[in-house]
């Protein structure tokens, strides 16, 4: 069983994404903040992460720090699933620790094929 973590503040974009990607296979846990997404990771290990970036309190750039300190989940992949599309948001993914970057809107039939990506090159 593939557990994908989806971090994302949007009630409506973690149920489109729970869906795809049940349809696919995948199990998805959902945590609507940092604070929920870093309790969770306490307790589990998923196979993937997906960072929404644009979240209140604390963003995806600094929760994928956060989480590239924590004992083992330096190896899980981090995905940016996120609106940032301007000159300079995917490097400034990258740079934060994120594997790879999606944006929104995200296209239902290309995201579980960039999901299964992200998962072999790990």
């Amino acid at each position: 069983m593939t557990i994908i973590l989806y971090i994302e503040d949007n009630l409506e974009n973690r149920i489109l994404v729970q869906r795809v990607l049940n349809a696919e296979g995948y199990t998805v846990a959902q945590a609507e903040n940092a604070e929920a997404a870093l309790l969770w990771l306490k307790e589990n290990r998923p196979d993937l992460i997906l960072m929404d970036i644009n979240m209140p309190e604390v963003d995806g750039y600094t929760l994928t720090a956060q989480i590239r300190k924590m004992e083992g989940l330096q190896q899980i992949p981090i995905v940016a699933l996120t609106a940032n599309v301007m000159r300079g948001d995917r490097e400034k993914s990258l740079e934060a620790g994120c594997d790879g970057y999606i944006q929104k809107p995200i296209d239902i039939d290309l995201l579980p094929e960039q999901i299964a990506r992200y998962l072999r090159e790990k």
